[in-house]
């Protein structure tokens, strides 16, 4: 990203492989949305439910011009699967976004 990605962890160690499988999902992002003007993503273990599933939640801060998009559904039991999820979801929401912009211009 052209931009500063802030990762957070919570409730886990920092990974370098896990940082850049997001700063892999944030360029991604970018390439597809080039008006993004801030990324934070916090990566959250909820070690209280190790054994029920979903124990990683992602959720996305992203703000372009004029607004504000989050996501924190994302949840799985595969940390990786988290992040694509989240970083999935907030795609849809931009692609919304746009599409919505385009419809007011025409």
């Amino acid at each position: 990203m052209k931009l500063p990605l802030e990762i957070s962890f919570e409730g886990l160690d920092r990974s370098a492989a896990l940082e850049d499988a997001v700063r892999k999902h944030a360029d991604k992002l970018e390439q597809h949305h080039g008006d993004i003007v801030r990324c934070r993503v916090a990566i959250v273990c909820d070690g209280k439910h190790k054994h029920q599933g979903k124990p990683f939640a992602v959720a996305i801060d992203l703000t372009i011009p004029g607004q504000e998009i989050v996501s924190n559904r994302a949840g799985d039991e595969d940390v990786y699967v988290a992040v694509h999820d989240a970083f999935k979801a907030v795609s849809r929401q931009l692609d919304q976004i746009a599409q919505a912009r385009q419809a007011k211009r025409v």
